[in-house]
């Protein structure tokens, strides 16, 4: 495992100092890192995807458990460091780990040696969203998934019908998985410390489509009615589609409703009418 310690020297023999830009904030807490695995629930034949593991923490914590580790990172210096920091570590588990050197958010099929069962990150703050929703779509053998987020972020992905912070991530990832809060994790354990608080988000996705409908469709209208989230569906429909009211009406939503109050199935309905 890697300490605060351990975390300072790698930085610094690779002449890594954290950016804003790629999000980076790397975790220093042995014990956090076995949070977050344990919370992943993993089995023994789960195929992990790590998305952005810098300098091998989280790493570190899932090869013991997991049956193959895929970790993809952006960043050329720490790509190639981390199989070496593995096998210095952890030479027993070092076989297990594949890099995979891109940008996760143009990750396809084709560019992993393994097809993940599950995703396990601690993700950068202003590419979370895009990136588990990405993988979801693109990887289907992905089944269930534990990411880190900023605290805020993760009450939109988990947060449901009715809610003030139910909103477009919350109703996308529904569309792909039920998603849970699976913890909350302070600001002390990242180097360098962020400013805000992080949280745990869970999801398991759904066993079955939720529908046939075209997704496009489907997140064209959810993408609408959150656009303005004081409009009523039938305002915030208007621009999106045409005969709204006797869409909604066929759809079985009342016009008069705000995108806040209906459930991804609802959503569906109006996209299949």
């Amino acid at each position: 495992m890697l300490g605060p310690a351990e975390v300072r020297r790698l930085a610094e023999e690779l002449g890594v100092r954290p950016t804003k830009k790629l999000g980076q904030n790397f975790v220093h807490d042995p014990n956090t890192v076995r949070k977050i695995v344990s919370a992943a629930q993993l089995g023994d034949d789960d195929v992990v995807l790590e998305v952005g593991p810098g300098l091998g923490s989280l790493t570190l914590a899932l090869l013991p458990e997991a049956k193959q580790v895929v970790a993809v990172e952006i960043d050329p210096p720490l790509a190639e460091r981390l199989p070496r920091t593995v096998a210095e570590y952890d030479p027993e588990n070092a076989d297990k780990l594949h890099v995979v050197r891109m940008d996760a958010m143009k990750v396809t099929r084709a560019d992993l040696p393994v097809q993940p069962t599950a995703i396990v990150a601690n993700l950068p703050y202003n590419v979370a969203v895009p990136v588990v929703l990405h993988l979801l779509d693109e990887l289907p053998t992905l089944r269930t998934g534990l990411v880190m987020v900023q605290a805020e972020v993760a009450d939109r992905m988990a947060a449901g019908p009715g809610s003030k912070i139910y909103g477009v991530p919350s109703v996308k990832l529904a569309w792909y998985a039920q998603a849970r809060k699976a913890g909350s994790i302070g600001k002390n354990v990242f180097w360098p410390a962020p400013n805000v608080d992080s949280g745990l988000v869970a999801f398991q996705r759904h066993e079955k489509p939720l529908s046939t409908v075209d997704k496009k469709r489907l997140f064209k209208i959810v993408d609408a009615a959150f656009a303005q989230r004081r409009k009523t569906l039938r305002a915030a429909l208007k621009g999106a589609v045409e005969n709204v009211d006797e869409l909604l009406r066929k759809a079985g939503v009342d016009p008069q409703s705000r995108g806040e109050q209906l459930s991804v199935i609802d959503f569906i309905r109006i996209a299949e009418v």
